[in-house]
């Protein structure tokens, strides 16, 4: 087995204390050095593995949004009809692992950064295409309008990441169940 060296448990590190850190401020007012000590090292390792704060806190969505992406496709391992497919990626986008306090807060600062950096507006693009694409996969066999449908879903489940990192206080499971029952009316009416 290979040996693994250090710089990657130093920017897996780095990007969990940039997860923790903007979880605690809930917005990205934090240094690099806030990070680095979380991290336990110096500011000067980070800048040297990142380069700054923009690029750990890129590197530390690329970790939250792989993460996304295994746990949906964990759960859709198995579906068989396209309803129990929505249900399995609606579940999945609000999991313990994906709706914790500190990876909503990162989305809430994603939403905004994305607004102005040009690398995490297109990273935000990806996660957007990535979750229509699989809305409308599984939302074609049962509605005339399956585009329209999963946009709307899409932009229900990110409103509801908003309203949580704004203190909403709805637990994942709560938030999965209006997401489908939301899904289930859209579907009523879209046939």
């Amino acid at each position: 087995m290979p040996k693994l060296g250090m710089e990657p448990i130093r920017r897996d590190a780095l990007v969990k204390a940039t997860i923790a850190e903007i979880g605690r401020t809930g917005s990205l007012d934090v240094t690099v050095g806030q990070i680095a000590r979380r991290a336990g090292m110096s500011s000067a390792l980070a800048h040297h593995y990142f380069g700054g704060k923009d690029q750990i806190f890129l590197a530390a969505m690329r970790h939250i949004l792989r993460d996304y992406g295994r746990a949906v496709r964990a759960a859709l391992t198995g579906a068989k009809h396209p309803r129990d497919r929505l249900e399995r990626i609606v579940r999945a986008s609000f999991e313990a692992g994906n709706f914790r306090g500190e990876v909503v807060n990162a989305w809430l600062t994603f939403y905004v950064q994305a607004q102005t950096v040009p690398e995490a507006g297109r990273l935000l693009s990806v996660y957007q295409r990535r979750l229509r694409s699989n809305l409308t996969h599984a939302l074609r066999p049962l509605a005339a309008e399956p585009v329209r449908v999963a946009d709307l879903l899409g932009a229900l489940i990110d409103g509801l990441y908003i309203r949580a990192a704004l203190g909403g206080g709805l637990s994942g499971a709560e938030a999965a169940a209006q997401v489908l029952d939301v899904m289930d009316r859209l579907l009523e009416a879209n046939e």
